[in-house]
C-alpha cells in the first residue's frame, strides 16, 4: 500500500497558520495548574489536564446526598470587563452566578469547571480570568477541578472571549430546601448585594452608549471610585451567609436574585397560593441603582424587573427564627435585614411592594 505523501507543489499549512497555537495552550495549562490546586477541598482528586475532573463525594462527608448542578455565564458584563480589563473580577462573577444558584436548593458547592473560548489565546488574560475563578471558588468553598480553553479563530474577533461555568453541589436528602415549606406568616430576610452583580448589563451598556458616559470618571454619588469600578464590582458569594443562616436547619427556602430581579426570582422559592409582601418603606435604594433609573429614565417597576436593586439573596424563614438568623448572618460580615412577609395570594400577584409605587 502506498503511503500518502505531502504534495510538494503546495505550501504546507500548519495548525498555527490557521490561528491556533497549541504551545500557548499547553503553557496555560501548566501555569494554571497550581492556581486550581490551591482551591482543593476534601474530595478533590488529581490535577487538572485530564479528560475529566474527578471528585470523591464520599470523602466530602455526605451520607445520603442529592447532587445539585448549575451552569451559567456572566452575560454582557463580559463586554465591559474586556473594555476595562477587569479580568479577575469577571472570573469571580462566573463562579458566583453558578454557586449561588446551587445554594438556592440548599446545597453546598463542591466543584466547579469553566469554559474559556477566544479567537486568539492571550495567556496573560486567560491566567487573570482563571485566578478570579479560583478566588470565587475559594469564597464559595468549592474546588476548581478542570475546564476547557478553546482557541477559535474566525469565530471570536480581536480581543473578544466568552466564559461559561458549571458548578455541582450536594445536600443531604433530608435537608434539600422545599418551597412547599414556606407558609403564610413566614418572614423574608434580604442579604445585600455588592452592586449590580451580573444581570442587566445590556441595559447598562445601552445607557452608557446613549448618554455618552465616560465610565473612567468619578461618579457623583461616590467620589472614591470611578463608574467603571462600581459597575465591575464582582458578584457576592453567599455560601458563608447560607451556612450561618442555616446552622440550625431553619432556612425554609432561598431565592438568588439574578435576571428578572425582584419581580421574577422570588416566586421561584414559594408556591403560587402565596404572595411575598415586600416592605419597602424603610428600604433605601442604593445610589448606583438610583443613578441607573435616572439615566435610563425608566419606571421603578422596570428597574425592579431588571436589577437586584441592592438585594442579592432572599431567605424565607419562620418568624420565630428571624432575629437569631439576622444576627448570625451579620456577624460574619454580610448585611442582612428583614424585607417582607408571606401572605395569602388574593390579588393574583406573587410579589407586591408596600411603600413603592410600581
Amino acid at each position: 500500500m502506498k503511503k500518502n505523501k505531502p504534495n510538494h507543489k503546495l505550501n504546507p499549512i500548519n495548525y498555527s497558520d490557521a490561528g491556533v497555537n497549541i504551545d500557548v495552550g499547553e503553557e496555560l495549562v501548566s501555569e494554571i495548574s497550581p492556581i486550581a490546586k490551591a482551591t482543593s477541598i476534601k474530595g478533590t482528586i488529581g490535577d487538572i489536564g485530564g479528560f475529566g475532573g474527578l471528585f470523591d463525594l464520599k470523602k466530602s462527608g455526605f451520607k445520603d446526598p442529592i447532587l445539585v448542578s448549575s451552569t451559567d455565564g456572566v452575560g454582557t458584563k463580559l463586554q465591559l470587563a474586556i473594555k476595562t480589563k477587569s479580568y479577575f473580577n469577571i472570573g469571580i462573577d462566573l463562579v458566583a452566578m453558578c454557586a449561588n444558584d446551587v445554594l438556592a436548593q440548599g446545597a453546598i458547592p463542591l466543584f466547579f469547571m469553566d469554559y474559556f473560548a477566544t479567537g486568539k489565546l492571550k495567556k496573560d488574560i486567560a491566567v487573570e480570568v482563571i485566578k478570579g475563578i479560583a478566588e470565587g471558588c475559594k469564597q464559595s468553598g468549592c474546588a476548581l477541578i478542570g475546564g476547557e480553553t478553546a482557541e477559535m479563530p474566525g469565530h471570536y474577533q480581536n480581543d473578544s472571549f466568552d466564559l461559561a461555568g458549571f458548578c455541582v453541589g450536594a445536600a443531604e436528602r433530608e435537608n434539600v430546601l422545599n418551597k412547599n415549606s414556606v407558609k403564610h406568616g413566614d418572614k423574608v430576610i434580604a442579604v445585600a448585594s455588592s452592586g449590580i452583580h451580573s444581570n442587566g448589563y445590556s441595559l447598562v451598556r445601552k445607557i452608557i452608549e446613549t448618554r455618552s458616559i465616560d465610565i473612567s470618571k468619578k461618579i457623583a454619588f461616590d467620589n472614591t471610585k470611578s463608574l467603571a469600578e462600581s459597575l465591575m464590582e464582582p458578584t457576592l458569594l453567599y455560601t458563608k451567609a447560607f451556612l450561618a443562616a442555616n446552622k440550625n436547619l431553619k432556612v425554609k427556602s432561598l431565592s438568588h436574585i439574578t435576571g428578572g430581579g425582584l419581580i421574577e426570582n422570588p416566586p421561584r422559592a414559594f408556591n403560587k397560593n402565596l404572595t411575598l409582601q415586600f416592605n419597602m418603606s424603610n428600604f433605601e435604594l442604593p445610589p448606583l441603582f438610583k443613578w441607573l433609573q435616572k439615566q435610563a429614565n425608566i419606571s421603578l417597576f422596570e428597574l425592579t424587573r431588571t436589577f437586584n436593586c441592592g438585594i442579592g439573596l432572599l431567605i424565607f424563614v419562620d418568624q420565630k427564627d428571624v432575629e437569631i438568623m439576622l444576627k448570625d448572618i451579620n456577624n460574619i460580615g454580610y448585611q442582612s435585614f428583614l424585607i417582607g412577609s408571606m401572605i395569602e395570594n388574593k390579588l393574583n400577584k406573587n410579589v407586591i411592594f408596600d411603600g413603592w409605587e410600581l
